[in-house]
């Protein structure tokens, strides 16, 4: 674990400004991965600052706020992932098969559009609950516990497709990832009991695609961060 591989890491999930890598490395990614929870954590730290910053507006404003910068500072990824998985799910018809072969697909179709629309808008309303509350801490720490699934997966799935996706966590130890888990459970101890709940939700997660495919693809890795974010952020909401 190094430094320059943490810079890695950020500059794979995150647009947000990191100096500069040279000499690219064959392993960079599956190197850097171990990494992946604490640019989760630079992204929750950036989200609470915008949520401290518009603290005196009207929460849809403070909702609004963070979720822009949000999907900023990921680029979208995981939005994208979560769009072409949707639209996989709808044309495959139950074939595995059939399901790789639509993610290659570049183009948007309309169940794509209709699961990132939802999926913003669900995010916008349990922000607005969330960060202007006593339970705002938790925005620091659902990325991070999304990101620490990432690594579960690619440790207990096979993965079905070529790509960046396949090469995240190889080298990734389960002493890493539990001790990445003790990190964030401790953090959660501390004022975000509800998302605790990823102690459940990442392995759940993790047996679904193993259920629905037998694998995972780095699309399903995008989707699978999208939808613990918004299930940990209703948790919160709900807990």
């Amino acid at each position: 674990m190094s430094l320059r591989e943490f810079w890695i890491a950020l500059q794979f999930l995150t647009r947000l400004p990191t100096p500069r890598v040279a000499e690219s490395r064959p392993d960079d990614l599956a190197r850097a991965s171990v990494w992946f929870p604490a640019a989760g954590l630079v992204i929750g730290v950036c989200l609470a600052v915008l949520a401290r910053v518009f603290q005196n507006a009207d929460p849809w404003i403070v909702a609004l706020a963070v979720l822009v910068g949000w999907i900023w500072i990921t680029g979208a990824l995981h939005l994208d992932g979560l769009g072409d998985v949707a639209d996989a799910f709808g044309a495959a018809h139950g074939k595995p098969e059939r399901f790789i072969a639509v993610l290659g697909d570049p183009h948007a179709g309309s169940f794509a559009v209709v699961a990132i629309a939802l999926q913003i808008a669900a995010k916008l309303v349990l922000i607005a609950e969330l960060a202007t509350g006593p339970t705002a801490w938790a925005l620091v720490l659902i990325p991070a516990w999304a990101r620490l699934g990432t690594l579960v997966c690619t440790k207990t799935l096979l993965s079905l497709k070529p790509g960046l996706g396949a090469s995240v966590g190889i080298g990734v130890g389960w002493n890493l990832i539990v001790g990445w888990g003790v990190v964030l459970a401790v953090g959660a101890l501390a004022g975000a009991v509800p998302t605790l709940l990823a102690i459940l939700l990442i392995p759940a997660i993790a047996f679904y695609w193993q259920w629905r495919l037998g694998g995972i693809t780095g699309d399903c890795h995008g989707a699978s961060i999208e939808v613990t974010e918004t299930l940990l952020l209703a948790a919160c909401v709900l807990g």
